[in-house]
C-alpha cells in the first residue's frame, strides 16, 4: 500500500469557511480525524493542484454549491496523537457560491447546518475553531 498523507508523513489540506447572512456552513465528520465533529469543509491537496483551487474543488464536491472567488483566511496545523494524524491545512474563507448545501457524501459528512459564530455546534472540531477565531478577528478588525 502506498504511503499515506496526514498518516505517513505530513498531510497538506485545506478548508473552505462557507458564509451566508451572518452563517458558517459546518458539516458533522463522520470519519477520523475527529469523528464526529462540526467542521468547515475541505479535504486533501492533490500533488501540483494549487492549494485554492483544491479548497473549491472539494467544498463543490462536499456541498453541491458551486463556489466562485475564496480569499486566504488562516493556516492550521495539528497532530492527533491517539488517531495518528497529522495535517497542515490551508484555510480560505467565501461569501461567493450558488446553490444550496446539501449532503452529498452522507458515509463521511451525513449532516449539516449554517450556524451563526456566536451559536456553533458541540463539538467543534480543531480546524473549525482555527477557521472560527479567524473570522471573528476579522470581523471585529473590520465592522460591517
Amino acid at each position: 500500500m502506498p504511503a499515506q498523507p496526514g498518516i505517513d508523513f505530513p498531510g497538506v489540506g485545506t478548508g473552505l469557511a462557507i458564509l451566508r447572512d451572518g452563517r458558517l456552513l459546518l458539516y458533522r465528520r463522520a470519519r477520523p480525524p475527529e469523528s464526529g465533529h462540526w467542521n468547515i469543509v475541505g479535504g486533501k491537496v492533490d500533488h501540483m493542484e494549487r492549494s485554492a483551487q483544491a479548497c473549491r474543488r472539494e467544498a463543490e464536491e462536499e456541498t453541491g454549491l458551486t463556489i466562485g472567488s475564496v480569499e486566504f483566511l488562516t493556516m492550521s496545523e495539528h497532530v492527533f496523537e491517539s488517531e495518528g494524524h497529522h495535517w497542515l491545512s490551508v484555510i480560505y474563507q467565501t461569501r461567493d457560491f450558488a446553490g444550496e448545501a446539501r449532503v452529498t457524501e452522507p458515509e463521511k459528512l451525513p449532516e449539516f447546518g449554517w450556524f451563526t459564530l456566536n451559536d456553533l455546534p458541540s463539538p467543534l472540531s480543531r480546524f473549525a475553531s482555527d477557521a472560527v477565531r479567524s473570522l471573528k478577528a476579522t470581523s471585529a478588525s473590520h465592522p460591517a
